[in-house]
């Protein structure tokens, strides 16, 4: 249930990323760009749901996706540009929050901050620009599968072939959508090539 953007236009903004040159602004606005044509291409199945609106002409009937029944949930910090976008397209949708933090001797993340709304019988839609081990984004499932969602779609921007391996085994029944999976993690566990760190570049909390 992993689906790679193809689009030449996703590619020219991913690229965009990884150069050096972006400075933060421009990266936050290429990371909003890109999140959504991912959450376009995980929600072109929705279901339209008749509304009457006053138009015009007079009150008329259309296909609405119904907002309410999502919620986008954004692990902080390098996801808050994604959650920015796609709840800019969303308004009515809710939101919710994870903080995890990677030990950096064991690569493993630890879960610091749960603040999601009620999500029985819901989408939820994960918005996490990089997918290095898949370990925060593996935790961050498991918390939101314990509050009894209707689905689960997770948004990336980019994305390890181990950390898609790992997500795929522990939680098949997610449907992940990527802007790109890029070569492999290094040693030091970050993605090769990559675009460095998401939240540190959006920020410019760089060292």
């Amino acid at each position: 249930m992993i689906y790679e953007l193809s689009n030449p236009v996703a590619k020219t903004l991913l690229n965009h990323l990884r150069e050096k040159k972006s400075d933060a602004l421009r990266f936050r606005h290429i990371v909003q760009e890109l999140s959504r044509l991912l959450v376009y291409e995980a929600l072109k199945n929705e279901t339209l749901y008749d509304q009457t609106v006053t138009t015009w002409q007079g009150e008329e009937t259309f296909g609405f996706i119904k907002e309410e029944d999502i919620i986008f949930v954004t692990i902080l910090r390098a996801g808050l540009p994604m959650i920015e976008s796609v709840t800019a397209l969303f308004p009515n949708a809710s939101s919710g929050f994870l903080a995890m933090k990677r030990d950096e001797n064991t690569h493993q993340s630890i879960l610091y901050y749960d603040r999601i709304p009620e999500c029985e019988g819901k989408t939820v839609i994960i918005v996490d620009p990089m997918v290095a081990t898949a370990g925060s984004l593996c935790d961050a499932i498991s918390v939101i599968e314990g509050k009894s969602p209707k689905k689960i779609i997770s948004l990336n921007i980019i994305g390890s072939p181990e950390g898609m391996a790992v997500l795929k085994q522990k939680h098949p029944n997610v449907e992940v959508f990527i802007a790109h999976i890029d070569k492999k993690l290094n040693e030091y566990k970050f993605i090769i090539p990559g675009l460095g760190d998401a939240g540190d570049r959006s920020y410019n909390t760089m060292d």
